[in-house]
């Protein structure tokens, strides 16, 4: 047992050219779809293929004449506000519609990092040992977290004021037409200490603390296993479970704030209680769906020889599981509106369910996230599939691209929505960033920690 011990520990991941370039070739397909799906969304609307209906439905003429329920003429001429309520208005389609997919996909992939960092604190917390040998691949989706910390303050201040409604100044000008009282009354959970409409300090604060902290984890965490790979004591095992802790107790609080932050305050009007839950949910099975493929992918690879058919059967129930947990709380959050019944709560689902470019979205995504996960890894022999892992969790994580399309996309898009090339583009061209990021990282650590307390266990785990 021994000799094969040490052969199963030494493992260290190769990130082949091939590999690589088949990463270029995915990047390159990316750029393409985009650029194309670009250039006709600009010359569509050159032809006058669309016109601009705003939030507040003024429709963008030479003069920008702008009437309606808010009475926008009245910031028209030399109002403090004509610039900001101009800028809103004015603001091309096809450039809202290249914002929107570059928040919607940044958001999307934050998921992806955070939910690798937490999947490892899980496991220390729970003292799990099943998972000793496949620790590091979630570890490596962490390495995403600094570049994801990066792009979203950035993609903040370059999209803000078209994704974010509540950013604009003349929505807290109580003597303006435009004055929004619901919006006025959020004010101080974005603007403060300073007034409605400056600056979102605090708002800005939250997204660098919780990024900084998250990072801060990681790297904690990180470096402990590294420590472990010299020092065979358990000394780092336990100092490990003690900073997974202190993570999982601020991640429960700063994930579900970051929902609220970055997604469901983009239509502002509304509110769900159970959004930081919903958009956990959604982060976590994707997450899931990630480390499965991956392990699976290396699995045939020839890599992790400590992971037998029963670690595989492990993922899998986890994907199963959480694809059923994320159809739960998708259900408990329509369900209640569905029967309240409450107009400023159901629009957020009429908008989704009723409108030509998201209906069709809104049923797949239950068909892409429950049927399918729920029907393929049913039997206890799919989940120990190598080939079935590698069908539903592509499956799942292209489900779940939807959901977060379909969360973030109406709110900003109304009727101007849809998935095209552009969007797909977008989608390509972050996968293919993300894992060159991931798999980059993995070639920094053997692929297994060969000190880990409880390696014994996972190599004679069985169920």
């Amino acid at each position: 047992m021994a000799h094969h011990h040490v052969e199963v520990a030494d493992e260290q991941y190769v990130f082949r050219p091939e590999t690589k370039r088949k990463l270029f070739y995915l990047l390159f397909a990316g750029i393409l779809l985009f650029a194309i799906g670009l250039v006709s969304a600009i010359t569509q609307e050159g032809k006058g293929g669309h016109h601009e209906e705003g939030h507040h439905g003024a429709l963008h003429t030479e003069k920008m004449v702008a009437s309606n329920d808010h009475g926008a003429a009245a910031s028209q001429d030399h109002g403090h506000d004509a610039h900001a309520a101009g800028e809103h208005h004015e603001t091309a389609t096809w450039l809202k519609r290249l914002y929107t997919s570059l928040w919607q996909n940044n958001i999307f992939f934050v998921g992806l990092g955070i939910i690798g960092l937490f999947f490892v604190a899980i496991q220390y917390a729970a003292m799990a040992g099943w998972s000793a040998g496949v620790k590091r691949i979630p570890l490596a989706m962490g390495t995403w977290i600094p570049i994801a910390g990066i792009l979203t303050l950035v993609l903040w201040f370059l999209t803000s004021h078209d994704i974010f409604h509540w950013t604009h100044s003349y929505l807290y000008d109580q003597a303006g037409a435009q004055f929004d009282k619901l919006i006025n009354k959020k004010a101080p959970f974005f603007f403060w200490p300073l007034a409605g409409g400056t600056f979102p300090l605090f708002f800005i604060a939250r997204m660098v603390i919780f990024f900084g902290l998250w990072y801060y984890f990681l790297t904690k965490i990180r470096k402990n296993m590294m420590d472990e790979d010299l020092d065979a004591s358990t000394t780092y095992w336990y100092k490990n479970r003690v900073v997974s802790t202190v993570f999982l107790i601020i991640f429960g609080v700063s994930s579900s704030v970051a929902a609220w932050d970055w997604v469901m305050s983009i239509d502002t009007h509304w509110f769900s209680t159970m959004f930081g839950w919903y958009v956990f949910a959604s982060w976590w099975v994707t997450g899931l769906a990630a480390i499965t493929l991956i392990v699976a992918s290396l699995k045939s690879a020839g890599y992790l020889k400590v992971v037998n058919a029963n670690h595989l059967h492990d993922l899998g129930k986890f994907c199963f599981a959480f694809s059923i947990f994320w159809t739960y709380i998708w259900f408990a959050q329509f369900l209640l509106i569905y029967y309240a019944n409450i107009p400023e709560e159901t629009v957020y689902f009429i908008e989704r369910m009723k409108n030509s470019p998201y209906s069709w979205i809104f049923y797949l995504n239950l068909i892409l996230n429950f049927v399918l996960p729920f029907l393929l890894f049913m039997t206890r022999e799919s989940k120990r599939q190598l080939s079935m892992l590698k069908l539903v969790c592509p499956i799942i994580i292209v489900g779940h691209w939807f959901d977060f399309f379909n969360m973030v996309t109406p709110g900003v898009m109304k009727h101007d929505g849809g998935v095209g090339l552009l969007e797909i583009g977008t989608f390509l061209i972050f996968t293919a960033a993300y894992l060159f990021v991931v798999l980059g990282s993995l070639t920094k650590l053997p692929l297994v920690g060969k000190n880990h307390p409880m390696l014994q266990e996972s190599l004679g785990h069985h169920i």
